[in-house]
């Protein structure tokens, strides 16, 4: 298994000067509360290690769990519903500062407040997604980490004719919903035509219609796979990987996640260190400074 990160896309989003947050000043040793909106299920063992990074980072600017700091983590499971419920449900416990990952969770979180401090690890192009205003200046009450930039799309299917020259075909999977899917299938499509690789885009809003596609498409010789970014691909990752593997397709995936449930190979970010960065960012705000 191979597993390439590239952590200097990773861009820290500063901007955050017109928070309301001289009023949330440190104030002694009271407790104060941290909202977390997470899209995965709490059983998820590799969302549990993000959870742990970033409360290690807590800890080690002095915040711990119990003492001066309460968490209250809210699970979506990848639900839109639920991913609303939740998000209302933290915004009316008044948090000092939510963390929410990714755009499906952050979304939902600035359609009900422009006042609670947001911070994000992981987003995919947050201009574009609409969760800042841009990169210089984010405005707002959201900030945080940018995880993806669209143009490193090319990359997947360069890396896959790479690890499998015979490839002419490779199915796209992706999360059509999110701002950001038709963006990377660009990008992926501008490069194509020179690496001799046709594309088919998959979607991957529920399982029967992943297996299905992908079924359909293994059927074809000189087949491989993409696994592009978004909910859907994390949330369907052990049966994608699953189908990879019985169909003999050589698959590249965005997720270190895949990696993990038996895929071979993701080039992408470290979601740890992501998570790492993002709990420096609520210290600053729970004591009351900026984060520009």
């Amino acid at each position: 298994m191979l597993d390439l990160r590239r952590r200097q896309f990773i861009t820290l989003l500063g901007g955050a000067a017109a928070w309301p947050l001289a009023a949330r000043a440190q104030q002694g040793e009271r407790i104060r509360r941290i909202g977390v909106l997470l899209p995965g299920a709490p059983d998820d063992a590799e969302a549990q290690s993000w959870v742990g990074a970033f409360l290690q980072g807590l800890a080690q600017s002095g915040w711990i769990t119990g003492r001066n700091i309460r968490i209250e983590t809210r699970w979506t499971k990848f639900d839109p519903e639920e991913t609303r419920k939740y998000a209302a449900e933290l915004v009316a416990l008044a948090p000092d500062v939510i963390l929410a990952t990714g755009n499906s969770t952050v979304g939902p979180l600035l359609r009900l407040t422009r006042t609670v401090p947001i911070v994000f690890p992981l987003a995919t192009d947050p201009v574009a997604s609409g969760l800042v205003e841009s990169l210089a200046r984010p405005g707002g009450n959201a900030t945080g980490f940018m995880s993806f930039e669209v143009g490193v799309s090319a990359k997947w299917l360069e890396l896959l004719k790479e690890i499998a020259p015979g490839v002419k075909r490779a199915a796209v999977l992706r999360t059509l919903s999110t701002a950001v899917g038709p963006g990377q299938f660009g990008a992926i499509q501008a490069v194509a035509p020179s690496l001799g690789v046709e594309l088919r885009p998959i979607d991957t809003h529920d399982a029967e219609q992943i297996e299905r596609a992908v079924v359909a498409f293994a059927s074809e010789p000189n087949s491989g796979l993409i696994a592009a970014t978004g909910g859907g691909v994390l949330n369907h990752r052990e049966l994608i990987v699953a189908l990879a593997a019985r169909h003999r397709l050589p698959a590249i995936y965005a997720y270190r996640e895949h990696v993990m449930s038996g895929g071979l190979m993701s080039y992408g970010l470290d979601n740890l260190d992501q998570y790492r960065r993002a709990a420096g960012y609520v210290d600053r705000i729970l004591r009351g400074g900026e984060t520009d």
